[in-house]
């Protein structure tokens, strides 16, 4: 196949490299795909072209190795505006409404880099929700570390959380929500996710296009520098042992004109002088051009001559592909150029028209009067996809099929309530305070329900409504059962939002997995999207947008699969939300649910018995759907003092959580449990689809009715206690009593972190 026409013959360009076969290999394009390319062009690729078709065939731009997959997920509802394809979703919240929303990760950079890493992390995210018009209003963050027992582990921590709280405090914008885990199969390759949400009305929603030809084409904001180049390359690649030589590699982030871009950006949206605008993220300018030229089927012209730089001498290639942040690309209309530099000097921000809409289609980048590349815009954006080989590790089937039952055969002396203390000290089960302190929860006042409790919740101003959001994976039950694993995800995301009175709506999800090429890698990405899109189906939260992670892994091995689902919900009347703590003493204390013998699995057996093992508890996606409905009912009827999601830890953590959910009050309360099953599995499993609520006794009928109502087993297990000195949580089984002092299990809850987090050698730099 010949080149196509309109692209002529390039001259090398002096200074640039000799293009070989090794320099192909070094810009990870494997001989098939330059052979592809130089089809295309009928030539061989510049050096300029060569690093644009390199960053943007990459895994981390064009999913090379997940877009085949992410066809198999529902993406459509009465409610969704803007699907998958723009710089984030948007759904329909009522009233005139509409928010948008996106989760991106930045692992890589976090790993070589945590303050950095994390911090342009969340400054990515917030401008991929503003520049679709919308004000963001919330970030939440979903991390993943090694053990805390490493001082390694403990930098990286702490330089993330500084971060993601430095920044988002900078900004302006509450952190309301979040999830951090640890596990060894995270200590070489940690996992920072961070997603935003924006509010606008629905007029104002904006898509990052290039239509009509001869429209200016803008850089607005920071200029461009030289750090962040093949961001988008790196993060496509394994971490290896010199990874800390890819620091030059890692942007560096300014909050603060972060935010004067983020005013200027929505003046200029709605001043009516533009027709596109998009972040310059992961590629930079290359990315955002070509894409918002493919999205309108246009060609751009570009002379990055004019780009606005911070640093003498820089390429074609470096200005394309630079990273630097805190920039925007605009597409205006044409003869408005003047009105959009004038906006742009108001915030103190620089704009520089570098360029042109066309109508041939081509990607064209000049260099004052020399054209550096010329490319068929369709192909440099439509890169190639491959299905892999998938066959499951045979490993991970042994450890599935481990019977928990063994543990019967080991001398264990501790009693239950010692076993519960160690879970609750546990780092995956205790408060996380230690981490959302260090963010303002509360910045803008809407904050309805601040971070540690089942969702963040916001109020609407000037409607009664509501919206609450969460980020959920148990990356155990995937790497286990990807299938499972991934529907479990979905599940527990919305469980988590109805238990504060939230609708589920839609998903924004952040595939984080190991290399694709390995096929028990390619096997886990592919059940777990298949189970994600199952309960996706089953629960009507289809999926707006997102991002996909691959390569997470380093010479120790692979992430375990931990595909991180940020889910937003709705609610009517926000004045009715609850949260998770117990409330009042004499209250009743109810389970929604059946408590089923499921052990496997579960944080009981990693905390206690040191095993990832065993069956992955089931999950039956029509009875979660009845369970929510019937939970949303109860909370709109005024029923329910308190409702928590029972997850890590089973059943006694869940109700635990609910004693000492606040330090300075921590309640006792008495539960009898009748169930003929063994008792670690009864206190500890983590059997799907309960959830544990609180009610006064005058509404206990009511509950019981309306879980009838919806075909959920539904039965009183006990009462709410005193929040006193003498408080003590009790729960009685056939068996056994676990007897703890509510004092001793909220120390022991809230001040685990803290405690190791100040071992002298967790000291060390983590700020910019």
């Amino acid at each position: 196949m010949g080149g196509q026409a309109g692209i002529q013959a390039l001259e090398p360009r002096p200074g640039d490299p000799e293009i070989t076969p090794e320099l192909v290999d070094e810009h990870g394009i494997t001989r098939g795909e330059y052979d592809q390319i130089r089809d295309v062009l009928g030539r061989d690729a510049t050096y300029t072209e060569l690093g644009l078709f390199s960053a943007l065939w990459s895994e981390h731009c064009g999913y090379k190795n997940s877009k085949p997959l992410l066809k198999l997920l529902p993406t459509e509802a009465p409610w969704v505006l803007q699907g998958p394809g723009e710089n984030a979703g948007v759904i329909d919240i009522g009233d005139g409404y509409a928010v948008a929303f996106k989760i991106e990760s930045h692992n890589h950079p976090s790993a070589i880099e945590p303050y950095q890493g994390a911090a342009t992390g969340v400054g990515g995210i917030l401008r991929d929700v503003f520049t679709m018009g919308a004000r963001p209003i919330a970030v939440l963050d979903a991390l993943r570390f090694g053990p805390l027992s490493s001082p390694r582990v403990r930098y990286l921590f702490a330089g993330v959380v500084k971060g993601v709280g430095d920044y988002g405090n900078c900004v302006g914008i509450p952190n309301i929500g979040g999830e951090t885990w640890f596990d060894e199969s995270y200590e070489g390759n940690p996992l920072v996710n961070a997603m935003a949400i924006g509010l606008m009305k629905k007029e104002d929603l904006i898509r990052a296009t290039a239509s009509g030809p001869g429209n200016p084409i803008l850089a607005v904001g920071a200029r461009t520098g030289r750090d962040g180049i093949h961001g988008a390359t790196f993060a496509s690649e394994e971490l290896s042992d010199e990874a800390d030589a890819r620091r030059p590699q890692v942007q560096v982030g300014d909050p603060f004109t972060e935010k004067l871009l983020l005013e200027a950006s929505l003046e200029l949206i709605r001043s009516g002088h533009i027709v596109g605008i998009q972040d310059m993220g992961a590629a930079g300018l290359a990315s955002a051009s070509t894409e918002m030229a493919a999205r309108a089927g246009t060609g751009v012209d570009i002379d990055v001559a004019r780009v606005p730089v911070r640093e003498p001498g820089m390429t074609p290639y470096e200005i394309l592909l630079s990273e630097s942040q805190e920039r925007m690309l605009v597409v205006a209309k044409a003869g408005h150029e003047d009105e959009v530099v004038r906006i742009l000097e108001k915030w103190e921000l620089e704009a520089a028209v570098i360029g042109r809409v066309t109508d041939d289609g081509l990607y064209r980048v000049r260099e004052g009067d020399r054209i550096v590349a010329e490319i068929p815009g369709r192909a440099i954006v439509d890169c190639p996809t491959y299905t892999r080989d998938a066959i499951e590790s045979q490993e991970v089937r042994r450890l599935r099929e481990w019977d928990p039952g063994e543990l019967a055969t080991i001398d264990d002396d501790r009693t239950p309530s010692e076993k519960l203390l160690s879970l609750m000290g546990a780092p995956n089960i205790a408060s996380k305070a230690w981490v959302h302190e260090q963010y303002d929860s509360t910045v803008r006042t809407n904050t309805v329900q601040p971070p540690g409790g089942d969702a963040g919740v916001l109020r609407i101003r000037d409607t009664r409504r509501g919206i609450a959001a969460t980020v959920d994976c148990n990356a155990r039950y995937v790497y286990l059962d990807p299938r499972r694993g991934g529907m479990i995800a979905v599940a527990e995301a919305a469980r988590n939002l109805v238990c504060v009175g939230a609708r589920p709506r839609a998903v924004t999800d952040n595939l984080n997995f190991g290399n694709p090429h390995k096929p028990e890698v390619y096997f886990q990405l592919r059940e777990s999207t298949l189970g994600m899109a199952e309960a996706c189906r089953a629960l009507e939260t289809p999926v707006v947008g997102g991002n996909v992670s691959l390569y997470n892994e380093n010479p120790r091995g692979a992430i375990f699969p931990t595909p991180v689902v940020g889910m937003v919900g709705v609610i009517d009347d926000v004045s009715k939300s609850i949260g998770a703590a117990f409330r009042t003493a004499g209250d009743a204390i109810l389970l929604l649910g059946r408590n089923t013998e499921e052990l496997g699995a579960s944080e009981y057996l990693k905390t206690i018995h040191g095993r990832t093992a065993g069956q992955v508890p089931r999950v039956d996606l029509a009875t979660e759907r009845s369970l929510q409905h019937a939970v949303l009912a109860m909370i709109d009827a005024g029923l329910l003092a308190s409702a928590h999601d029972c997850a890590e830890g089973g059943l006694a953590v869940c109700l635990a959580e609910s004693a000492v959910f606040r330090l300075e009050e921590p309640r006792g309360f008495e539960v009898t449990l009748e169930d003929d099953l063994p008792m670690d599995a009864l206190l500890f499993g983590e059997a799907q689809g309960r959830i544990v609520v609180s009610c006064t006794e005058a509404d206990v009928d009511g509950v019981l009715e309306l879980a009838t109502a919806h075909g959920v087993p539904a039965r009183r297990i006990g009462t709410v206690g005193e929040a006193d000195g003498d408080a003590t949580i009790e729960i009685q089984a056939t068996a056994t009593t676990v007897r703890v002092p509510a004092t001793e299990l909220a120390l022991e809850y809230h001040t685990a972190i803290p405690r190791i987090m100040a071992a002298p050698e967790s000291a060390g730099a983590v700020g910019d």
